[in-house]
């Protein structure tokens, strides 16, 4: 951006914007910038995410995506789906991201661009359909290497390009600067996935999970056991617990006595009865056995335990938030809560990139853009 003061590659009669006293090029060429010229974005992101976690702690990766409305259908993997962001379903982009955040700082580290079906090719079966998508995908300049994949496979990609062997070095990053390893956070919409859950305790990965409260679970104390066939024939039975699962709901309910208040941060608004601005609601955390056949068993055919945390304000009937964590069974509840709330940082992040940084406006139709 040196040369945007001598206004060398504006362009004859390009307006330039002031910046801090600075000449800067106008928003088309700015655009074209973006767009067409062959600068390494991984690099830009790899190193201000190694910045970041050299100079701020980091106490959690937070996976979220958000949505980018659109008007028209030329915009690459623009489509009609749900948005989060927009609580409906309609026409535009989504985006994957992960976050390094600590209490008072975050960044959003790495991105990828959701591509729905209907924008790969090689995942329909319609041969116009197909056609269609090809020819979108060309006027885009969509890699090959782009395909529909699901938001949870984007964000363990992330995870593996930023912490995995050979990836951006963030965990040494972290390590070096006297943290631990972080915490994966990230909504139901990810947290309910059970592969999902399992591809992260395979990357001994750590995390707290928001999941719904119809989540199928056994108590942390229930065990499984072997009925006889009293002597005859056929194959021993396997073993199996006695009752069905239940629900996190009904497992939280079950354990009402045991919700107590927690602090897990301080705010900025103070009142009169709240001074100290401290952030407080009530909790429970008790363990729990998630029920999946897709989750294995110990050869006792039992299912691993883990801490279900739920969140039951006092002016509520039941619990309102659910979580699932793999954190160690001696660890404090305030422990569990701090990451479980950090997500707010990245709502912070949306905000300041899409209303400050104009993340929300840009209007580039290629891919790389």
């Amino acid at each position: 951006m040196g040369a945007a003061g001598s206004g060398a590659w504006l362009g004859a009669g390009a307006p330039a914007l002031e910046v801090a006293g600075k000449p800067q090029p106008p928003p088309s060429r700015l655009q074209q910038f973006i767009t067409s010229s062959t600068w390494d974005y991984r690099a830009v992101r790899r190193n201000v995410a190694r910045w970041f976690a050299a100079s701020f702690p980091v106490e959690a990766l937070v996976i979220d995506d958000t949505g980018f409305p659109k008007d028209g259908s030329a915009s690459p993997c623009v489509a009609r789906q749900y948005s989060g962001t927009l609580g409906k379903t309609a026409n535009c982009q989504i985006g994957v991201s992960v976050h390094l955040a600590g209490e008072h700082a975050s960044c959003a580290a790495d991105w990828r661009l959701f591509c729905p079906e209907s924008w790969d090719d090689a995942a329909l079966a319609d041969p116009v359909a197909a056609a269609a998508a090809r020819r979108r995908r060309e006027q885009a300049r969509i890699p090959d290497g782009i395909r529909h994949r699901e938001k949870w496979r984007l964000a363990l990609e992330m995870l593996d390009e930023m912490a995995g062997p050979g990836g951006w070095g963030i965990l040494e990053q972290v390590t070096a600067a006297g943290g631990t390893r972080p915490v994966v956070t990230a909504d139901a919409g990810y947290g309910d996935n059970t592969t999902f859950r399992l591809e992260l305790e395979d990357r001994r990965w750590q995390y707290v999970l928001a999941v719904k409260g119809t989540t199928s679970a056994h108590a942390g104390d229930a065990r499984p056991v072997t009925r006889s066939l009293g002597g005859g024939p056929g194959r021993p039975p396997r073993p199996a617990y006695p009752g069905p699962a239940a629900s996190l709901r009904q497992l939280a309910i079950a354990h009402a006595d045991q919700v107590q208040p927690v602090t897990w941060r301080q705010g900025t608004k103070t009142t009169t009865g709240n001074p100290d601005a401290a952030m407080t609601s009530h909790f429970l955390a008790i363990r729990v056995r998630p029920a999946n056949r897709d989750i294995p068993r110990a050869q006792d055919g039992s299912l691993p335990d883990c801490w279900l945390l739920a969140q039951w304000p006092p002016a509520a009937d039941e619990p309102t938030d659910y979580w699932l964590s793999n954190l160690p069974p001696d660890t404090p509840i305030a422990e569990l809560v701090r990451p479980a709330k950090i997500r707010w940082r990245v709502e912070h992040d949306y905000r300041e990139l899409k209303t400050g940084l104009g993340l929300d406006h840009f209007e580039g139709r290629s891919a790389r853009a």
